[in-house]
């Protein structure tokens, strides 16, 4: 089913496997995707064209997940991009993600039906 309100949404993950999946599945929704797979990638990619939603991976070998999200909400100009935060890590807790600004969490493996759910919420 197509999203009425499509949306561009950026991707970030150090794993091809993951942005291909979760690309395609938001494309199938009518949502315009693009993918970084570094946090440097995802800064520049940010700086040149303001996505509608982030989805980004915490740990990254470059510029974590937490740094980016850190990053974007100490610049007034993306301050108020929606951020979700994909991971696998069951350590890290959800409040730590929220207290530095993310919007949500999700937990990899990725439940489909939760993902498609939290991005409708923010497009």
């Amino acid at each position: 089913m197509e999203n009425s309100h499509p949306c561009y949404i950026l991707v970030v993950d150090d794993l091809a496997d993951n942005l291909v999946l979760i690309k395609t599945l938001l494309e199938a929704e009518g949502h315009r995707v693009d993918v970084a797979d570094s946090g440097a990638l995802a800064l520049a990619k940010i700086e040149a064209s303001p996505p509608d939603l982030i989805l980004l991976d915490l740990m990254m070998p470059d510029i974590d997940g937490f740094e980016v999200t850190r990053r974007l909400r100490q610049n007034d100009q993306f301050s108020s991009v929606p951020i979700l935060i994909v991971t696998a890590d069951r350590i890290v807790e959800e409040e730590q993600g929220l207290e530095i600004g993310a919007n949500g969490f999700i937990r990899k493996p990725v439940d489909f039906d939760e993902l498609l759910k939290k991005v409708e919420a923010f497009c």
